[in-house]
């Protein structure tokens, strides 16, 4: 029975400031640091191992699974980054204050650009401020300059099929580290939440979600490890 973990970053620097972060790359708080390692020695006590990590091209993610295998004595193991399972990119919203956001645009505005399944944020300005177009990591790389979720979901679940999938089906145990908006791509595909509700669903910072899986990767089960 294929065993799958996500785990979302801990704290950053732009969700303690309340800010719309996406494909902009911050560090963790040391709150951040310390849901990290926690969460390592949570999947530690539990019993967890893996044979195979993934995660983003962000910092926050990388270095959340690093702390977090560093707790359960696992550095050594194999870890794959890829871009597709970056956060959603929040567009020209990216570095707004979201509290100030709703007051200019209204709170219904922004929840729309929020919370609505296919309606993207206002497209990044190029050559701003936020632009990553030199940012080598994303050489070759198509950047988008806005996302809705759907527009996440159809980069992720690809590399999921092409990549994560396969390792899962070989009895590989795996772990991800990745974003609020990535990991809800993976947990509306593996349990099959409608469009109008995945975008309610909130996926606390550093807390481990576990899928027990069958063999054809369809979810047996899905909880925080912190509730068993």
């Amino acid at each position: 029975m294929p065993t799958l973990v996500l785990i979302r970053h801990g704290q950053s620097a732009w969700n303690l400031e309340n800010r719309f972060t996406g494909w902009w790359d911050v560090d963790l708080t040391d709150q951040g640091v310390a849901e990290a390692k926690a969460a390592g020695e949570l999947m530690a006590a539990k019993g967890l191992d893996f044979d195979m990590c993934y995660t983003s091209f962000q910092t926050r993610a990388i270095k959340t699974l690093n702390i977090a295998l560093e707790a359960m004595g696992r550095l050594w193991l194999p870890v794959e980054k890829d871009w597709r399972l970056n956060e959603r990119h929040y567009g020209g919203l990216t570095g707004l204050n979201k509290a100030e956001t709703a007051a200019k645009h209204g709170d219904d505005q922004v929840k729309i650009w929020r919370r609505s399944f296919d309606i993207p944020p206002p497209l990044l300005d190029a050559g701003g401020e936020f632009d990553l177009a030199a940012d080598l990591r994303y050489k070759g790389i198509a950047i988008p300059s806005t996302e809705s979720l759907k527009d996440t979901i159809a980069r992720v679940l690809p590399y999921w099929e092409a990549r994560i999938a396969p390792d899962l089906k070989a009895g590989k145990r795996v772990v991800i580290s990745a974003h609020g908006n990535s990991l809800r791509a993976l947990v509306k595909h593996l349990s099959g939440i409608p469009d109008d509700e995945i975008t309610h669903l909130e996926i606390p910072t550093g807390q481990p979600i576990v899928y027990d899986l069958a063999d054809d990767l369809s979810a047996k089960d899905r909880y925080y490890l912190s509730e068993r």
